[in-house]
């Protein structure tokens, strides 16, 4: 598995190997120790399955608050998202800075995105499944958000805002600004 720290590195971005023939392929999609060796030990108690009908959904910027503070580990299983990363710790060099990258079924990345980061993402074809990895529960309580689109990001959304596909609760989410930071570095 090859592993990458993309510019803030905190967050990863993982290309899992493809063995094929012509029977299809098989892959090792998550592996702890590779993940162990760079200091990162996580233990992912749940997978998540997302469906966006449409190219332009955007899902998130997400994160929960503590104690239930996640990790993600993201991938594509049919289709394409431009997926992204938020530094919400307060006092960290990356605060209010952001990274994305690419996943796909084609190119068959991940993003590993741990705790103290907002996730978000946007889907770049119609009917792409997105599953992810998380170490803690869904807790309602904890949930929390900041606006997709906050200008103060400067997220290079690949769509308008006019054209974005989203949940009510994502549409009224709140800047950046507007909150104290979910986290502290």
């Amino acid at each position: 598995m090859k592993i990458e720290r993309l510019a803030i590195p905190e967050v990863l971005l993982l290309e899992p190997k493809r063995f094929g023939d012509e029977r299809g392929f098989f892959s090792e999609v998550w592996k702890r120790k590779p993940l162990a060796d760079l200091g990162v030990d996580v233990d992912f108690v749940q997978d998540n399955h997302s469906l966006s009908a449409e190219r332009g959904v955007v899902r998130g910027l997400h994160y929960q608050r503590a104690p239930s503070a996640q990790s993600k580990l993201i991938r594509v299983v049919r289709g394409a998202i431009l997926d992204v990363a938020v530094d919400v710790r307060a006092g960290s060099p990356t605060f209010g800075r952001h990274v994305s990258a690419v996943l796909s079924a084609a190119n068959w990345r991940q993003v590993y995105v741990p705790r103290g980061f907002a996730h978000g993402f946007c889907t770049l074809e119609p009917n792409t499944e997105v599953i992810y990895k998380v170490d803690a529960y869904y807790d309602p309580a904890a949930d929390a958000g900041i606006l997709w689109n906050d200008p103060a990001l400067g997220i290079d959304w690949p769509l308008d805002a006019e054209n974005a596909i989203l949940s009510a609760k994502d549409r009224i989410a709140p800047r950046l600004a507007d909150i104290p930071p979910p986290f502290t570095y």
